[in-house]
């Protein structure tokens, strides 16, 4: 019995050391851009790995100038709030409707809806940017909100659906018609409240996408009062060189806001996926 103890706790300690090793390989990028963001560009090419012995602020104060972090922030914030705002609108619906309502329309619509996850952006951003600047409707913060709609609701009606299915029993929507609720009544006052932690789920890998996402902003914004955060910091790139040390500086500012949340959401990830998006 002893032995057996033993032989557990030897497993368990080689188990830590191995997440742990795993944890540091995770996370170097960032603690890269964080040491080299306090760091002069000669510091960085001389040896990006070190630490500064005279670390330097400056480079956020010229990250926050350059960049014109106030604008670019409240782009960011107004694009992701009602991105994932409208997200969890239409896919809660849409979900609830697929979950209950057992037709061959319903389930080729959410056949369709899986689908579309496994198809890679890449691979319709060309035909989209295409048709949508021949329309002259490309270059508005409200465009790309449409577009994150179009882009998430598959994987957010995924997730939700699969909860409605396994933790909300009909039984209390019955009760709730009974009482004289309508359909739109039960979703809102009965259902939709039983959806939060799956709502804290899709929100927060939502909020992740939007905000750290370049490559769909940089092909609907151009215009310079309407960049994000992400696309901001191209402003220390160059035509022959790279200001590195406001840039590294820039990704941290980029990073905090959206680390925050998720520092405080982070519970409500797992229980949200747990209890829902892995149950069948």
């Amino acid at each position: 019995m002893n032995r057996m103890t033993g032989k557990n706790k030897y497993l368990e300690l080689v188990k830590m050391v191995i997440l742990f090793l795993l944890l540091l390989v995770y996370i170097s990028p960032f603690i890269i851009v964080l040491i080299n963001s306090f760091k002069s560009n000669a510091d960085i090419l001389r040896n990006p790995l070190a630490i500064s012995q005279s670390p330097t602020f400056e480079n956020f104060a010229t990250a926050y100038d350059e960049m014109n972090f106030m604008n670019s922030f409240f782009n960011t914030v107004l694009i992701t709030v009602f991105g994932v705002a409208l997200i969890i609108l239409a896919s809660s619906m849409s979900a609830y409707f697929l979950a209950r309502v057992h037709t061959r329309f319903s389930s080729v619509i959410f056949m369709i809806m899986v689908v579309a996850m496994v198809i890679p952006f890449q691979a319709v951003m060309i035909p989209l940017v295409s048709i949508y600047g021949s329309l002259g409707i490309l270059n508005s913060r409200g465009m790309l909100v449409y577009m994150y709609v179009g882009f998430g609701c598959s994987l957010a009606v995924f997730i939700f659906q699969s909860f409605i299915k396994t933790s909300v029993p009909i039984s209390i929507e019955e009760a709730s018609e009974i009482d004289g609720c309508n359909k739109l009544q039960t979703f809102f006052i009965v259902v939709f409240p039983l959806l939060k932690p799956t709502i804290a789920t899709v929100t927060v890998l939502d909020m992740l996408w939007i905000w750290n996402d370049y490559l769909l902003p940089s092909l609907v914004l151009t215009r310079e009062n309407q960049l994000t955060l992400p696309l901001s910091t191209y402003a220390f790139y160059g035509s022959f060189s790279v200001d590195y040390g406001p840039l590294m500086a820039s990704l941290v500012l980029t990073i905090i806001p959206i680390l925050i949340l998720y520092l405080f959401l982070q519970d409500k990830i797992i229980s949200g996926v747990v209890s829902g998006a892995v149950k069948t």
